[in-house]
């Protein structure tokens, strides 16, 4: 009798706490991100941030530097704290089957930056297809269908799966491009960039069409550091985020192209979108709620900057 009063104790106790903690985050906004200190990652967060206090939430932001693992720990813990919800942002949602049994179980709906839609996923925006097709339709004018790309990818996550699926149906109709890939890490992207560069243009010398691409601007940048030491100036190369480090390099003629999300407005978007699904309840359709992408280009990238000096910090 001892042993089941002191059970049915500490179940009381676990109870209270487990009601102490859903009381204390009845406001949480969990935002779980591959890499958050890549610039439109923390954007997308801040954006995310601005539409919670005007709602009277909080957010808090998990960096699960490239891992699943993490990733699922992060979602699985957001639940337990009794989020109101959760932002997986980039990681695919093939990839949280851990998480999202968690959230679904306790009734907590995930959106997805960058990830897309598969399963219990309610929401997401930052999708790959219309940006993706930004630079890879500027990469195959610029080499004119005839040329050797190298692929800076990263097929853990979504964004950057499918935008690599894009590429080689592209590729496939244009016999006269050859593609060598090289996967990079998060974290790392930059380092391995500028190694894998490195190697390919010793095997690439001037005199054919060269291109550099990759799903997002850290590779490529890492990539054009290996340029600008070698004194190459023959070498197409393309990203996206139109990062500030990818705006200098546009500046500079080192890089190319690199399509540029709003990530901030696709955060605070994101977050409105939250609270219409929680309104809504089970009447609520699984949506896509897109920003629209700019192409910027060494071309307009002045132009660019002057109507978004934000890009900068100005």
């Amino acid at each position: 009798m001892k042993k089941k009063l002191t059970s049915g104790i500490v179940a009381a106790l676990l109870l209270t706490t487990s009601m102490a903690a859903w009381a204390q985050d009845e406001t949480l906004i969990g935002l779980v991100s591959i890499t958050a200190v890549e610039p439109h990652n923390a954007a997308y967060a801040a954006g995310a941030a601005k539409a919670a206090e005007e709602l009277g939430w909080t957010t808090s932001v998990v960096d699960a530097n490239g891992s699943a693992d993490q990733a699922n720990a992060a979602v699985q813990n957001f639940v337990t704290r009794g989020a109101k919800a959760v932002v997986a942002m980039i990681f695919p949602p093939s990839s949280l089957g851990e998480g999202l049994a968690a959230a679904k179980a306790a009734g907590v709906p995930v959106v997805t930056w960058g990830g897309g839609m598969s399963g219990t996923v309610a929401a997401t925006n930052g999708s790959a297809e219309p940006v993706a097709q930004m630079t890879l339709d500027r990469m195959f004018a610029d080499i004119k269908d005839d040329g050797d790309i190298l692929a800076l990818t990263y097929r853990a996550g979504e964004f950057c799966r499918v935008s690599e699926q894009m590429l080689d149906a592209m590729a496939a109709t244009r016999p006269n491009v050859t593609i060598v890939r090289n996967e990079v890490r998060i974290p790392g992207a930059f380092e391995d960039g500028a190694q894998y560069a490195n190697a390919w243009l010793a095997s690439h010398p001037a005199g054919r069409n060269l291109a550099i691409w990759s799903c997002w601007d850290d590779p490529a940048i890492g990539a054009v550091s290996s340029l600008r030491q070698q004194g190459r100036n023959d070498v197409f190369v393309y990203g996206s985020n139109a990062s500030p480090q990818a705006i200098e390099a546009m500046r500079g003629g080192f890089m190319t192209a690199s399509a540029w999300q709003d990530s901030y407005a696709e955060g605070y978007e994101m977050v409105k979108v939250i609270k219409t699904i929680l309104e809504e309840g089970d009447g609520w359709e699984p949506r896509a709620a897109e920003v629209p992408a700019v192409l910027v280009t060494r071309e307009n990238v002045e132009e660019f900057v002057a109507a978004h000096p934000e890009v900068l910090g100005h």
